[in-house]
This record gives C-alpha cells, structure tokens and sequence, in this order.
C-alpha cells in the first residue's frame, strides 16, 4: 500500500491549520511612540512648531504657548511608558490619557484624564493665599480628571487623588512613569512602585496628549503596549478627529 498519499491527507490540513494560530499566540508588544528622530504620529493642536523639537533622541518642549500635542490615534486599554525630566523648578506638565484631543471649551488644556508631571519645587513657588507651600497632593503624580472627565480617586484630595508617597525627582533628573490603563481604571507607578490610581473613568477610550504649559519639559522612551479592548461604549469614548 502506498504510504505517501495517506501521509499528505493528515499532515498537509494540519500545516495549514498551525500557520494561523501560531500567529494569533504571538504576545503583544510595547511599541515606540516617539522614534527618537521626529514628530511622526503627533499632531500639535494648539502650541507652535517651535514648541516640539527632536535632539539626541529626546522631545524637547518649550513649554509655550499652553497647549498639548496630541497622538494620531486612540488608545482604549494599554500600558503607557515614559520618561520625563523638567529642567526649570516649579516646572508644570503632564501627560493626559482618554482625552478628547481638543481643547475644552474656554480652555487651552482638553478634556481627558490628567497623569501629573510638576517639578518639586512647584509647591514653594506658588504658594497658598497666606503664603505658606502649597497642598503637597499636587506633586509626584496627582491624577484627576480634567475639563469634566469624572472619575473616582482612590486616595482623594477632593474629586482628585494624591499619589500615597512622594516619589518623583526633581529638576534635571529623570523620572519614569508606567501609566495602566483598563476600562476606565488608571494605575500610576513612579520610578518602580505603583502609588496612585483612579477607577470608573466616564471617557475610557481616547487620545494621548502631551502637555506644554510654560516651562522646559524633555520626555524620552515613550512606549506603549496595547490592550484588547471593545468594552468602551460610544458615550465612554472621544469623539473622533478627522484628518
């Protein structure tokens, strides 16, 4: 009896067969969301082109004007790295998640979900009304929801949430943020530990943005790992930007 033809009939479907679902087991991957070299898959919105500038593979922001640049695309569910270092005390910046993209109305700054990035120093320079520093809650990664994004802090200082320890460094020194992102929850880690969060976000798919506003900030080995996603509604989602 010949065997060869009996060989083919089983081994050839299973061929076929292993070819996709070896595809579909590969693992998700961070990818780069700045190349080091230039703005490709950043869009301005509302600064200048000479707000954002490349050199040693690092992003350069001005700080002015006020305003954000904004991602090409939206991100529901993911895992954000960054790093970021303001050069000038009381340096003021952050990178919002969620957001709508545009600026709000009567605002510079978009609707989204705020990730704080303000330089230690901030708290002694601008000062409450009787002089004395300000609420520490605001440095080392406070996250809120702003320009009418709700959502619930898990250690509030009033609708925002303040990080559990002060971890981030100061001027000139790097800092790293891991940034998670499910179905309207955030987690913030700072520079290894996970310190923050907020959960039931009302905007759970949206555009990144990076924010200029009035001081030196360098960003570098922005990341992103993608998340199945599906579970945002149409009203827990930003309005689309056309091209």
């Amino acid at each position: 009896m010949p065997v060869r033809p009996i060989l083919s009939s089983f081994v050839l479907p299973f061929v076929f067969i292993a070819t996709p679902l070896a595809a579909a087991d590969e693992a998700p991957a961070f990818q780069p969301l700045f190349n080091g070299r230039d703005l490709s898959g950043w869009v301005d919105v509302n600064t200048s082109p000479a707000t954002w500038t490349v050199k040693d593979d690092l992003l350069i922001c001005t700080g002015n004007p006020i305003g954000v640049m904004r991602s090409e695309k939206q991100y529901e569910n993911f895992i954000l790295q960054i790093e970021w270092r303001h050069m000038k005390e009381g340096g003021n910046s952050g990178v919002f998640v969620w957001s709508e993209g545009t600026p709000a109305p009567g605002q510079r700054l978009p609707k989204g979900m705020e990730v704080q990035m303000l330089e230690l120093q901030w708290l002694r320079l601008n000062p409450k009304a009787d002089g004395s520093p300000n609420h520490p809650g605001y440095v080392s990664g406070e996250l809120f929801g702003a320009n009418g994004l709700q959502a619930v802090p898990d250690f509030p200082r009033g609708e925002r949430s303040m990080s559990k320890e002060m971890r981030c460094n100061g001027v000139g020194e790097w800092n790293r943020y891991e940034v998670v992102c499910v179905d309207g929850v955030i987690k913030l880690s700072i520079n290894g530990k996970f310190v923050n969060g907020m959960s039931q976000a009302s905007v759970r798919k949206g555009y990144l943005c990076l924010e200029a506003e009035g001081s030196e900030i360098h960003f570098r080995n922005i990341r992103l790992l993608e998340l199945p996603g599906g579970m945002a509604t149409a009203e827990q989602t930003a309005p689309v930007i056309a091209k």
